[in-house]
Protein backbone atom coordinates (compact mmCIF):
# COMPACT_ATOMS: atom_id res chain seq x y z
CA UNK A 1 0.00 0.00 0.00
CA UNK A 2 1.35 3.39 -0.89
CA UNK A 3 1.59 4.83 2.59
CA UNK A 4 3.26 8.17 1.97
CA UNK A 5 1.83 10.52 -0.62
CA UNK A 6 4.04 12.96 -2.50
CA UNK A 7 4.89 15.77 -0.15
CA UNK A 8 5.40 18.60 -2.61
CA UNK A 9 4.36 19.35 -6.18
CA UNK A 10 7.98 20.19 -7.01
CA UNK A 11 11.40 18.62 -6.41
CA UNK A 12 13.29 20.60 -3.82
CA UNK A 13 16.60 19.36 -5.27
CA UNK A 14 15.86 21.38 -8.42
CA UNK A 15 17.50 24.82 -8.16
CA UNK A 16 15.05 27.69 -8.18
CA UNK A 17 15.71 30.12 -11.08
CA UNK A 18 17.06 33.50 -10.08
CA UNK A 19 15.27 36.61 -11.23
CA UNK A 20 17.74 38.97 -12.89
CA UNK A 21 17.04 42.63 -13.18
CA UNK A 22 16.56 43.84 -16.73
CA UNK A 23 18.97 46.41 -18.16
CA UNK A 24 16.40 47.90 -20.47
CA UNK A 25 17.63 51.31 -21.53
CA UNK A 26 15.70 54.30 -20.55
CA UNK A 27 13.77 53.04 -17.49
CA UNK A 28 16.05 50.83 -15.32
CA UNK A 29 14.46 51.92 -12.03
CA UNK A 30 10.93 51.11 -13.21
CA UNK A 31 12.03 47.67 -14.39
CA UNK A 32 13.84 46.98 -11.11
CA UNK A 33 10.74 47.93 -9.12
CA UNK A 34 8.60 45.64 -11.25
CA UNK A 35 11.11 42.84 -10.79
CA UNK A 36 11.12 43.32 -7.00
CA UNK A 37 7.32 43.32 -6.95
CA UNK A 38 7.23 40.10 -8.95
CA UNK A 39 9.81 38.56 -6.61
CA UNK A 40 7.70 39.55 -3.59
CA UNK A 41 4.57 38.04 -5.15
CA UNK A 42 6.41 34.83 -5.96
CA UNK A 43 7.84 34.66 -2.45
CA UNK A 44 4.40 35.14 -0.87
CA UNK A 45 2.89 32.49 -3.15
CA UNK A 46 5.42 29.85 -2.15
CA UNK A 47 5.11 30.71 1.52
CA UNK A 48 1.32 30.39 1.30
CA UNK A 49 1.74 27.12 -0.57
CA UNK A 50 4.00 25.66 2.13
CA UNK A 51 1.88 26.94 5.03
CA UNK A 52 -1.33 25.45 3.60
CA UNK A 53 0.07 22.01 2.83
CA UNK A 54 -1.37 18.98 4.58
CA UNK A 55 2.12 17.52 5.00
CA UNK A 56 4.64 18.80 7.48
CA UNK A 57 7.48 20.86 6.02
CA UNK A 58 10.67 21.69 7.90
CA UNK A 59 13.62 23.39 6.19
CA UNK A 60 16.98 23.88 7.91
CA UNK A 61 19.92 25.92 6.62
CA UNK A 62 23.42 24.49 6.46
CA UNK A 63 24.23 26.55 9.57
CA UNK A 64 21.56 24.65 11.50
CA UNK A 65 18.88 27.35 11.65
CA UNK A 66 15.18 26.77 10.97
CA UNK A 67 14.34 28.44 7.65
CA UNK A 68 10.72 27.25 7.31
CA UNK A 69 8.26 25.27 9.44
CA UNK A 70 4.61 25.11 8.48
CA UNK A 71 1.52 24.75 10.66
CA UNK A 72 1.18 21.01 10.06
CA UNK A 73 4.75 20.49 11.30
CA UNK A 74 3.95 22.34 14.52
CA UNK A 75 0.82 20.21 14.98
CA UNK A 76 2.51 16.85 14.40
CA UNK A 77 5.39 17.74 16.73
CA UNK A 78 2.85 19.13 19.24
CA UNK A 79 4.71 22.42 19.49
CA UNK A 80 3.20 25.85 20.03
CA UNK A 81 3.18 27.73 16.75
CA UNK A 82 5.34 30.81 17.05
CA UNK A 83 7.15 32.96 14.46
CA UNK A 84 10.21 33.09 16.71
CA UNK A 85 10.98 29.48 15.75
CA UNK A 86 12.20 30.73 12.36
CA UNK A 87 15.87 31.63 12.57
CA UNK A 88 16.54 29.62 15.73
CA UNK A 89 18.77 26.51 15.83
CA UNK A 90 16.70 23.45 14.99
CA UNK A 91 18.19 21.64 17.99
CA UNK A 92 16.47 24.19 20.24
CA UNK A 93 13.14 24.22 18.42
CA UNK A 94 13.00 20.40 18.35
CA UNK A 95 14.57 19.78 21.74
CA UNK A 96 11.61 17.52 22.69
CA UNK A 97 12.18 15.35 19.62
CA UNK A 98 15.72 13.92 19.68
CA UNK A 99 14.70 11.39 16.99
CA UNK A 100 14.14 14.20 14.46
CA UNK A 101 17.33 15.97 15.52
CA UNK A 102 19.32 12.80 14.74
CA UNK A 103 17.62 12.45 11.36
CA UNK A 104 18.45 16.05 10.40
CA UNK A 105 22.03 15.76 11.63
CA UNK A 106 22.54 12.65 9.51
CA UNK A 107 21.06 14.40 6.45
CA UNK A 108 23.95 16.86 6.39
CA UNK A 109 26.43 13.98 6.37
CA UNK A 110 24.85 11.78 3.68
CA UNK A 111 25.11 12.28 -0.07
CA UNK A 112 22.11 10.03 -0.83
CA UNK A 113 19.07 10.61 1.36
CA UNK A 114 16.17 8.16 1.92
CA UNK A 115 13.22 8.86 -0.36
CA UNK A 116 10.67 7.31 2.00
CA UNK A 117 11.12 6.19 5.59
CA UNK A 118 9.06 5.82 8.75
CA UNK A 119 9.76 6.81 12.32
CA UNK A 120 7.87 6.50 15.59
CA UNK A 121 8.43 9.59 17.74
CA UNK A 122 9.31 8.52 21.24
CA UNK A 123 8.13 11.82 22.69
CA UNK A 124 4.45 11.52 21.68
CA UNK A 125 4.10 8.08 20.09
CA UNK A 126 3.12 9.43 16.66
CA UNK A 127 4.24 7.55 13.56
CA UNK A 128 5.47 9.71 10.69
CA UNK A 129 6.49 8.90 7.15
CA UNK A 130 9.14 11.26 5.84
CA UNK A 131 11.27 12.24 2.86
CA UNK A 132 14.57 14.10 3.11
CA UNK A 133 16.01 16.35 0.41
CA UNK A 134 19.06 18.55 0.00
CA UNK A 135 18.40 22.19 -0.84
CA UNK A 136 20.89 23.51 -3.41
CA UNK A 137 21.53 26.86 -5.04
CA UNK A 138 21.94 27.66 -8.73
CA UNK A 139 25.49 26.27 -8.76
CA UNK A 140 24.51 23.03 -7.01
CA UNK A 141 26.04 23.97 -3.69
CA UNK A 142 24.29 22.74 -0.56
CA UNK A 143 22.21 25.38 1.17
CA UNK A 144 20.43 23.17 3.68
CA UNK A 145 18.09 20.24 4.19
CA UNK A 146 14.31 19.91 3.86
CA UNK A 147 12.18 17.36 5.69
CA UNK A 148 8.74 16.56 4.29
CA UNK A 149 6.61 14.31 6.48
CA UNK A 150 3.09 13.06 7.12
CA UNK A 151 1.31 11.82 10.24
CA UNK A 152 0.74 8.08 9.72
CA UNK A 153 -0.51 7.33 13.24
CA UNK A 154 -4.08 6.62 12.14
CA UNK A 155 -2.84 4.53 9.23
CA UNK A 156 -0.75 2.50 11.66
CA UNK A 157 -3.77 2.02 13.92
CA UNK A 158 -5.93 0.90 10.99
CA UNK A 159 -3.31 -1.62 9.93
CA UNK A 160 -3.10 -2.93 13.49
CA UNK A 161 -6.89 -3.35 13.49
CA UNK A 162 -6.65 -5.26 10.23
CA UNK A 163 -3.99 -7.55 11.69
CA UNK A 164 -6.12 -8.07 14.79
CA UNK A 165 -9.16 -8.84 12.64
CA UNK A 166 -7.21 -11.46 10.68
CA UNK A 167 -6.06 -13.09 13.92
CA UNK A 168 -9.61 -13.08 15.27
CA UNK A 169 -10.97 -14.65 12.10
CA UNK A 170 -8.45 -17.48 12.37
CA UNK A 171 -9.15 -17.87 16.08
CA UNK A 172 -12.89 -17.82 15.43
CA UNK A 173 -12.65 -20.61 12.91
CA UNK A 174 -10.67 -22.71 15.35
CA UNK A 175 -12.98 -21.92 18.28
CA UNK A 176 -16.09 -22.73 16.29
CA UNK A 177 -14.59 -26.08 15.30
CA UNK A 178 -13.79 -27.17 18.87
CA UNK A 179 -16.69 -25.51 20.71
CA UNK A 180 -19.10 -28.37 20.07
CA UNK A 181 -16.50 -30.95 21.15
CA UNK A 182 -15.79 -29.08 24.40
CA UNK A 183 -19.26 -27.90 25.44
CA UNK A 184 -20.94 -31.30 25.21
CA UNK A 185 -18.50 -33.10 27.59
CA UNK A 186 -18.67 -30.17 30.02
CA UNK A 187 -22.45 -30.33 30.07
CA UNK A 188 -22.27 -34.09 30.68
CA UNK A 189 -19.81 -33.67 33.54
CA UNK A 190 -21.99 -31.04 35.18
CA UNK A 191 -25.18 -33.13 34.87
CA UNK A 192 -23.62 -36.36 36.13
CA UNK A 193 -21.93 -34.60 39.04
CA UNK A 194 -25.31 -33.11 39.99
CA UNK A 195 -26.92 -36.55 39.91
CA UNK A 196 -24.21 -38.05 42.11
CA UNK A 197 -24.45 -35.15 44.52
CA UNK A 198 -28.14 -35.89 45.10
CA UNK A 199 -27.43 -39.60 45.67
CA UNK A 200 -24.33 -39.43 47.89
CA UNK A 201 -24.78 -38.56 51.56
CA UNK A 202 -21.10 -38.30 52.53
CA UNK A 203 -20.29 -34.59 53.28
CA UNK A 204 -16.76 -34.89 51.87
CA UNK A 205 -18.05 -36.38 48.64
CA UNK A 206 -20.72 -33.67 48.48
CA UNK A 207 -17.99 -31.01 48.73
CA UNK A 208 -15.89 -32.61 45.98
CA UNK A 209 -18.89 -32.92 43.67
CA UNK A 210 -19.84 -29.28 44.32
CA UNK A 211 -16.31 -28.27 43.30
CA UNK A 212 -16.61 -30.35 40.12
CA UNK A 213 -19.88 -28.64 39.23
CA UNK A 214 -18.41 -25.18 39.85
CA UNK A 215 -15.32 -25.91 37.76
CA UNK A 216 -17.43 -27.30 34.93
CA UNK A 217 -19.60 -24.16 34.95
CA UNK A 218 -16.53 -21.93 34.91
CA UNK A 219 -15.01 -23.86 32.00
CA UNK A 220 -18.32 -23.65 30.12
CA UNK A 221 -18.42 -19.88 30.76
CA UNK A 222 -14.89 -19.46 29.39
CA UNK A 223 -15.82 -21.35 26.24
CA UNK A 224 -18.93 -19.18 25.86
CA UNK A 225 -16.94 -15.95 26.34
CA UNK A 226 -14.29 -17.12 23.88
CA UNK A 227 -16.98 -17.73 21.27
CA UNK A 228 -18.51 -14.32 21.96
CA UNK A 229 -15.12 -12.67 21.60
CA UNK A 230 -14.17 -14.20 18.26
CA UNK A 231 -17.66 -13.94 16.76
CA UNK A 232 -18.11 -10.88 14.50
CA UNK A 233 -20.14 -8.12 16.15
CA UNK A 234 -23.33 -7.31 14.31
CA UNK A 235 -24.39 -3.91 15.55
CA UNK A 236 -28.06 -3.00 15.72
CA UNK A 237 -27.49 0.72 15.33
CA UNK A 238 -30.07 3.18 16.65
CA UNK A 239 -30.28 6.47 18.54
CA UNK A 240 -29.09 5.43 22.00
CA UNK A 241 -29.17 7.38 25.26
CA UNK A 242 -25.92 6.97 27.18
CA UNK A 243 -27.74 7.81 30.43
CA UNK A 244 -30.12 4.86 29.88
CA UNK A 245 -27.22 2.60 28.91
CA UNK A 246 -25.33 3.45 32.11
CA UNK A 247 -28.43 2.87 34.23
CA UNK A 248 -29.05 -0.54 32.65
CA UNK A 249 -25.37 -1.45 32.99
CA UNK A 250 -25.42 -0.73 36.72
CA UNK A 251 -28.43 -3.03 37.16
CA UNK A 252 -26.80 -5.78 35.08
CA UNK A 253 -23.49 -5.53 36.95
CA UNK A 254 -25.20 -5.67 40.34
CA UNK A 255 -27.23 -8.66 39.16
CA UNK A 256 -24.08 -10.57 38.22
CA UNK A 257 -21.96 -9.55 41.22
CA UNK A 258 -22.88 -8.06 44.57
CA UNK A 259 -21.07 -4.79 45.25
CA UNK A 260 -21.58 -5.13 49.03
CA UNK A 261 -20.06 -2.04 50.70
CA UNK A 262 -18.92 -0.35 47.47
CA UNK A 263 -20.21 3.20 47.11
CA UNK A 264 -21.40 3.82 43.54
CA UNK A 265 -21.85 7.40 42.29
CA UNK A 266 -23.26 8.52 38.94
CA UNK A 267 -22.62 11.97 37.46
CA UNK A 268 -24.27 12.30 34.06
CA UNK A 269 -24.29 15.75 32.48
CA UNK A 270 -27.79 16.91 31.52
CA UNK A 271 -28.70 17.16 27.87
CA UNK A 272 -26.24 14.58 26.54
CA UNK A 273 -26.88 13.94 22.84
CA UNK A 274 -27.92 10.40 21.87
CA UNK A 275 -25.29 8.47 19.97
CA UNK A 276 -25.60 6.11 17.04
CA UNK A 277 -24.85 2.75 18.62
CA UNK A 278 -25.97 -0.70 19.65
CA UNK A 279 -27.68 -0.45 23.04
CA UNK A 280 -27.08 -4.11 23.92
CA UNK A 281 -23.37 -4.01 23.06
CA UNK A 282 -22.86 -0.72 24.90
CA UNK A 283 -24.54 -2.20 27.99
CA UNK A 284 -22.14 -5.13 27.81
CA UNK A 285 -19.23 -2.70 27.52
CA UNK A 286 -20.05 -0.73 30.67
CA UNK A 287 -21.23 -3.82 32.57
CA UNK A 288 -17.82 -5.41 32.04
CA UNK A 289 -16.06 -2.24 33.23
CA UNK A 290 -18.23 -2.12 36.35
CA UNK A 291 -17.68 -5.80 37.16
CA UNK A 292 -13.95 -5.25 36.68
CA UNK A 293 -14.10 -2.39 39.20
CA UNK A 294 -16.18 -4.42 41.70
CA UNK A 295 -13.71 -7.30 41.51
CA UNK A 296 -10.75 -4.95 42.03
CA UNK A 297 -12.32 -3.40 45.15
CA UNK A 298 -13.30 -6.76 46.71
CA UNK A 299 -16.44 -5.36 48.31
CA UNK A 300 -15.05 -2.15 49.80
CA UNK A 301 -14.33 1.21 48.18
CA UNK A 302 -15.92 3.62 45.72
CA UNK A 303 -16.77 3.61 42.03
CA UNK A 304 -17.62 6.79 40.14
CA UNK A 305 -19.16 7.03 36.67
CA UNK A 306 -19.14 10.40 34.90
CA UNK A 307 -20.51 11.18 31.45
CA UNK A 308 -20.16 14.43 29.54
CA UNK A 309 -20.08 15.77 26.00
CA UNK A 310 -16.74 16.38 24.31
CA UNK A 311 -15.18 17.09 20.94
CA UNK A 312 -12.45 15.37 18.99
CA UNK A 313 -10.35 17.19 16.42
CA UNK A 314 -10.26 15.26 13.16
CA UNK A 315 -6.53 15.50 12.51
CA UNK A 316 -6.76 13.49 9.32
CA UNK A 317 -8.57 16.36 7.56
CA UNK A 318 -5.61 18.67 7.45
CA UNK A 319 -5.23 22.23 8.62
CA UNK A 320 -6.33 25.59 7.42
CA UNK A 321 -9.59 26.59 5.79
CA UNK A 322 -10.38 23.07 4.57
CA UNK A 323 -10.21 21.48 8.04
CA UNK A 324 -13.38 19.77 9.17
CA UNK A 325 -15.07 20.85 12.41
CA UNK A 326 -14.39 18.79 15.57
CA UNK A 327 -16.31 15.53 15.91
CA UNK A 328 -18.91 15.60 18.71
CA UNK A 329 -18.34 12.85 21.26
CA UNK A 330 -19.68 11.50 24.51
CA UNK A 331 -16.98 10.79 27.13
CA UNK A 332 -17.67 8.28 29.92
CA UNK A 333 -15.22 7.69 32.78
CA UNK A 334 -15.45 4.63 35.03
CA UNK A 335 -13.14 5.14 38.01
CA UNK A 336 -12.45 3.21 41.21
CA UNK A 337 -10.20 3.83 44.19
CA UNK A 338 -8.76 0.32 44.25
CA UNK A 339 -5.15 -0.82 43.94
CA UNK A 340 -4.90 0.31 40.31
CA UNK A 341 -3.19 -1.30 37.33
CA UNK A 342 0.61 -1.64 37.49
CA UNK A 343 2.38 0.48 34.90
CA UNK A 344 4.04 -2.52 33.27
CA UNK A 345 0.64 -4.20 32.67
CA UNK A 346 -1.29 -1.28 31.19
CA UNK A 347 -0.37 -2.15 27.62
CA UNK A 348 -1.52 -5.75 28.07
CA UNK A 349 -4.81 -5.63 29.93
CA UNK A 350 -6.87 -5.38 26.73
CA UNK A 351 -5.21 -8.48 25.25
CA UNK A 352 -7.39 -11.55 24.97
CA UNK A 353 -6.88 -14.17 27.72
CA UNK A 354 -4.63 -11.91 29.77
CA UNK A 355 -5.75 -11.76 33.39
CA UNK A 356 -4.31 -11.20 36.86
CA UNK A 357 -7.31 -12.80 38.62
CA UNK A 358 -7.25 -16.46 39.71
CA UNK A 359 -10.75 -17.13 38.34
CA UNK A 360 -10.67 -14.67 35.43
CA UNK A 361 -11.05 -15.63 31.78
CA UNK A 362 -9.07 -12.65 30.48
CA UNK A 363 -11.80 -11.74 28.03
CA UNK A 364 -13.82 -9.06 29.85
CA UNK A 365 -11.66 -6.08 28.87
CA UNK A 366 -10.84 -7.60 25.48
CA UNK A 367 -14.57 -7.62 24.71
CA UNK A 368 -14.80 -4.04 25.97
CA UNK A 369 -12.16 -2.92 23.49
CA UNK A 370 -13.82 -4.86 20.69
CA UNK A 371 -17.16 -3.13 21.30
CA UNK A 372 -15.50 0.29 21.52
CA UNK A 373 -13.65 -0.30 18.24
CA UNK A 374 -16.87 -1.42 16.56
CA UNK A 375 -18.41 1.96 17.49
CA UNK A 376 -15.37 3.88 16.12
CA UNK A 377 -14.51 4.98 19.65
CA UNK A 378 -11.45 4.85 21.88
CA UNK A 379 -10.72 3.54 25.37
CA UNK A 380 -7.82 4.68 27.52
CA UNK A 381 -6.46 4.15 31.02
CA UNK A 382 -5.76 7.52 32.55
CA UNK A 383 -2.64 7.82 34.65
CA UNK A 384 -2.25 9.66 37.89
CA UNK A 385 -4.26 9.61 41.08
CA UNK A 386 -5.41 6.57 42.98
CA UNK A 387 -7.09 3.48 41.57
CA UNK A 388 -8.02 2.92 37.94
CA UNK A 389 -9.87 5.23 35.57
CA UNK A 390 -11.07 3.98 32.20
CA UNK A 391 -12.13 6.64 29.71
CA UNK A 392 -14.44 5.64 26.86
CA UNK A 393 -14.89 8.17 24.04
CA UNK A 394 -17.70 7.49 21.58
CA UNK A 395 -18.63 9.62 18.54
CA UNK A 396 -22.17 10.94 18.55
CA UNK A 397 -22.52 9.64 14.98
CA UNK A 398 -20.53 6.95 13.20
CA UNK A 399 -17.18 8.37 12.10
CA UNK A 400 -17.30 6.53 8.79
CA UNK A 401 -21.05 6.92 8.09
CA UNK A 402 -21.41 3.18 7.66
CA UNK A 403 -25.16 3.39 8.08
CA UNK A 404 -27.88 5.63 6.73
CA UNK A 405 -30.80 6.48 8.98
CA UNK A 406 -34.16 5.96 7.30
CA UNK A 407 -37.04 8.26 8.05
CA UNK A 408 -39.35 6.54 10.50
CA UNK A 409 -37.24 3.38 10.54
CA UNK A 410 -35.93 1.50 13.53
CA UNK A 411 -32.48 0.08 14.05
CA UNK A 412 -30.02 -0.57 11.27
CA UNK A 413 -27.38 -3.26 11.20
CA UNK A 414 -23.63 -3.05 10.92
CA UNK A 415 -21.18 -5.94 11.13
CA UNK A 416 -17.51 -5.87 12.02
CA UNK A 417 -14.81 -8.33 13.07
CA UNK A 418 -12.78 -5.82 15.07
Amino acid sequence: MERLSAALPFDSDTPMPSLRSSRASGKPSVVRKAARAETDRSDRFFRHLVSSMRNGVLAVTRTGLVAEMNAEAFRIFQLKRTPTAIGRPFTEVLSKHPDIIRVLHSAFELSHLPNRAELRLRSNGKVIGYTLSHVRDERGRGEGVALFFKDLTKVEQMEERERLRDRLVALGEMAAAIAHEVKNPLAGIEVMAGVLKRQVADPDAQSVLADIIDEAKMANRIVHEALEFVRPIRLQVEHTSIEDVISDSVNLAEGKMSRRDIDLQLHVAPGLPPIQGDRHQLCQLFTNLLINAFEALEGRGAVEITAREGALDDESQGTGNDAHPPVRTVIVDVADDGPGVPKELRDRIFNAFFTTKPQGSGLGLAIVRKVVDAHDGTIDILRGGRGTRFRVTLPVSGADDWFTAKAGSGATSRSTHD
